[in-house]
């Protein structure tokens, strides 16, 4: 099975890397390409393009900023639309607008070719252990068909349903996440306040009832003043964003149209997506999201 993988990130390099290691024959295409580069020393193939990609690839994998990077590499020039042949699989990575899912599944559908939505969590260090969650929406006969390649990624890997309900599930996980880390934040803001050695109180907490994987995970980098990304506070509001709009969507069914009830149905999101914004607009939006803390020191 020949694979192709578009997008090497901050996820996807070390993803792609896993594949290889699994053995599977490996194209890659990035928009800045010397990032390619410790992936060509393993092995991997340069694709010029995604058109150039999926004319190669079997099953290509995606990874991606936002649903609009996602529909430029799937449906603008020279994008996989171009080169991808009839039986061919997109296993799309990023996190992205669930309707959209659903839309470029059925685009692709056209070509008589398959999309699985299974999008990632786990941030870099799963990545690179081959740990992430994945939730996959999509034919389940097409989930099954690769499971393999799933499981070079990841460890916990969910068929959640039709096309839509894997991004429909990174949402929810986004939304608790966001709010781990806006508690996790201000845990350890008050603790710096009240005058409390952030190790000792660390120690105290992470076997407790706030035990969490934020606090486990980064909690310690904030004591080391290690504020390096492996999720972006910007990438996290983008994502909060999307689970506005999701939440936005779901009111409207359920006829709760006015703003102020979708507030009052989802107060957490209102408050992560706000705080999220904020640090985004002081310059904060390339720290990994521990840097949330930032915002309160600087307010403080």
């Amino acid at each position: 099975m020949r694979l192709g993988v578009i997008g090497l990130g901050t996820m996807g390099r070390p993803m792609a890397r896993n594949l290889l290691k699994a053995g599977f024959s490996l194209a890659v295409y990035n928009r800045t390409a010397s990032k390619a580069s410790p992936l060509l020393e393993l092995g991997a193939a340069w694709a010029p393009s995604p058109a150039d990609l999926a004319q190669t690839s079997d099953v290509i994998l995606t990874i991606l900023p936002d649903t609009p990077d996602v529909e430029a590499v799937l449906f603008g020039p020279k994008g996989i639309w171009e080169g991808i042949r009839p039986g061919g699989i997109v296993i799309e990575m990023s996190t992205i607008a669930p309707d959209a899912a659903v839309r470029f599944a059925r685009r692709l559908a056209e070509k008589a070719c398959e999309m699985l939505d299974a999008p990632v969590s786990g941030g870099e260090r799963g990545a690179i252990e081959g740990t992430l969650a994945i939730m996959v929406g999509g034919r389940e006969d097409i989930f099954h068909q690769c499971l393999p390649i799933l499981r070079a990624l990841g460890q916990t890997i969910v068929y959640t349903g039709p096309s839509g309900n894997g991004q429909k599930t990174k949402l929810v996980n986004q939304l608790i996440c966001a709010l781990n880390i806006v508690a996790m934040a201000e845990g350890l803001h008050l603790a710096e306040m009240l005058g409390l050695d952030l190790e000792i109180t660390l120690r105290a907490i992470s076997q407790g009832a706030a035990a969490s994987w934020m606090l486990s995970n980064l909690a310690p980098k904030i004591l080391q003043n290690d504020f390096a990304p492996g999720f972006k506070i910007a990438l996290q509001r983008k994502d909060l964003r999307l689970v506005r709009e999701a939440i936005r969507r779901a009111c409207r069914h359920e006829a709760l149209e006015r703003a102020d009830r979708e507030r009052e149905a989802f107060p957490g999101a209102e408050l992560a997506f706000r705080l999220f914004c904020e640090a985004v607009a002081e310059g904060l939006g390339e720290l990994g999201t521990q840097g949330l803390i930032t915002l309160y020191r600087r307010r403080a």
